[in-house]
């Protein structure tokens, strides 16, 4: 039985539906946009790597805090304020005449996604009871992710050649006000509570800052480089917040991130596996699309076009994790689909210069792509499992923020790795190399998920519930999501 009966649950999920493939969709959009963005508005050559950087440094810096938001203020209305913008900073974005406005506006972006994307996924793990229902939802929702990330790209491609740079930012407008449309619909607006707690200001400032740090100083180590004390120093101050953060919400009376939560080997086992994964999964799309660009001289449309197979095999091993996880639980598909998403980005390191796309990328896509999406689908309900409906944004923000770290981390960390095996040389042989040596690495990271998955996550389907505090009063008296 569905939990939330003031609503409409099908309407709620098209709504998440929806706003998750745009966020999804604007991490890749831009990518194949970059040259004709720095052409027209005049960006120098290190600058331009921001409109990606500052979008992920946005949006993963402020996850935590848009998750525990969503709890104690309503996510319906954080789900909305994060829609609209999201779109009012695409229109910026769009419209953009000078460098820093555009940077301005994919900073905003991030700020939108932030607020909406964990109060998103809260709204589907409270509206669908824990069971076949939340899984088949959690299913939708990992579908319309993957299928995002993967149409980024065509639609990058497409949008750059036949109809301008701006039209990568002004397509998000369409799609945010469907989502938007569908909230008065279906989706309920819940009881105003009677009393709210007060947000954890200093676990907010701790939080945000440690975690965008961290993300600012792996994606500037592209121009700065590992080994560079300016890295370094962000990179420890990162960590020295990140563990006050830690001490601070041990004692604190209404935590941003209860630690608690991480005792459930669901929901650690869960965040590093999304970690994982989606730190291959972001590389794997950076240096296949170079590949196809750099060394086999594909155009942006067509490299574009080329992502469509591997979109279709993450759709479709989302539905079979979804059917085998309603039957058997999350970890039953987790293993398989880790080892052969890593099986795939072995064949995938077989790239050759003088290669193509029938020869050298058709294959390893859909292996991989398959593999991928039955990770996707059911981590998202083991990541929720045994969590209460009050911390359900918590949870939520805790597995978006996993996974934007894992993409930010592990990008910025096997580029480095690909770079450093081409060196100087630009020629098609020597790229081919570096490329192939960093899915080589995108691989491993998948067979230490597997690793994960078989070593910490609970075998039976079922597990003890998290260890709860007592539910705010808000939640009490509401009953139902907000």
């Amino acid at each position: 039985m569905y939990k939330n009966s003031r609503g409409r649950p099908g309407v709620t999920l098209a709504a998440v539906a929806v706003a998750q493939f745009v966020f999804a969709l604007d991490m890749a959009v831009v990518n194949v946009a970059l040259p004709a963005i720095r052409t027209a508005l005049g960006f120098a050559p290190l600058d331009l790597s921001w409109v990606v950087h500052v979008y992920a440094l946005t949006f993963g810096g402020f996850l935590l805090l848009g998750g525990r938001a969503c709890d104690l203020y309503g996510r319906r209305r954080l789900f909305l304020w994060g829609l609209v913008v999201f779109g009012l900073c695409s229109l910026a974005g769009g419209l953009a005449q000078a460098p820093w406005q555009l940077i301005a506006a994919r900073a905003g972006q991030g700020l939108g996604a932030a607020a909406a994307a964990p109060a998103a996924l809260a709204m589907l793990t409270t509206t669908f009871t824990e069971g076949p229902r939340r899984v088949r939802a959690l299913g939708v929702w990992s579908a319309v992710n993957a299928a995002g990330g993967a149409l980024g790209v065509l639609a990058g491609g497409l949008l750059t050649e036949y109809a301008g740079w701006r039209w990568v930012m002004l397509v998000n407008l369409p799609i945010v006000a469907a989502a938007l449309a569908l909230v008065p619909v279906g989706v309920p607006a819940g009881a105003r509570p009677a009393r709210r707690e007060g947000l954890d200001a200093l676990g907010a400032v701790l939080a945000t800052g440690g975690v965008g740090l961290l993300v600012f100083g792996v994606v500037r180590t592209e121009h700065q480089g590992w080994d560079s004390p300016a890295t370094w120093v962000t990179l420890a101050t990162a960590v020295v917040l990140l563990a006050a953060f830690a001490l601070v919400e041990s004692r604190a009376s209404a935590p941003l991130l209860r630690l608690g939560l991480l005792r459930s080997r669901w929901v650690a086992g869960a965040n590093v596996l999304v970690f994982l994964a989606a730190a291959g999964q972001f590389a794997a799309f950076y240096f296949v699309s170079l590949y196809m660009q750099r060394v086999l001289g594909m155009g942006a449309a067509a490299t574009g076009a080329a992502f469509l197979p591997f979109s279709a095999g993450m759709v479709a091993g989302t539905v079979v994790a979804t059917r085998v996880t309603t039957t058997c639980g999350p970890r039953t598909p987790l293993v398989p689909g880790a080892l052969l998403a890593a099986a795939g980005l072995v064949w995938f390191a077989f790239i050759s210069p003088d290669g193509g796309f029938l020869t050298d990328v058709l294959g390893p896509s859909l292996v991989t792509s398959v593999g991928a999406g039955l990770v996707l689908a059911p981590v998202a309900a083991a990541a929720t499992t045994g969590i209460a409906a009050h911390e359900a944004g918590m949870a939520s923000g805790l597995l978006n923020s996993s996974r934007q770290l894992g993409g930010a981390v592990g990008l910025a960390a096997l580029a480095t790795l690909a770079a450093h095996r081409t060196g100087i040389a630009t020629d098609p042989a020597a790229l081919n190399d570096g490329y192939a040596l960093g899915l080589t690495a995108t691989a491993a990271l998948f067979v230490i998920a597997a690793v994960v998955a078989i070593s910490v996550l609970p075998r039976r389907r079922t597990a003890t519930p998290v260890p709860q505090p007592a539910a705010p009063a808000e939640n009490r008296l509401e009953g139902t999501p907000s």
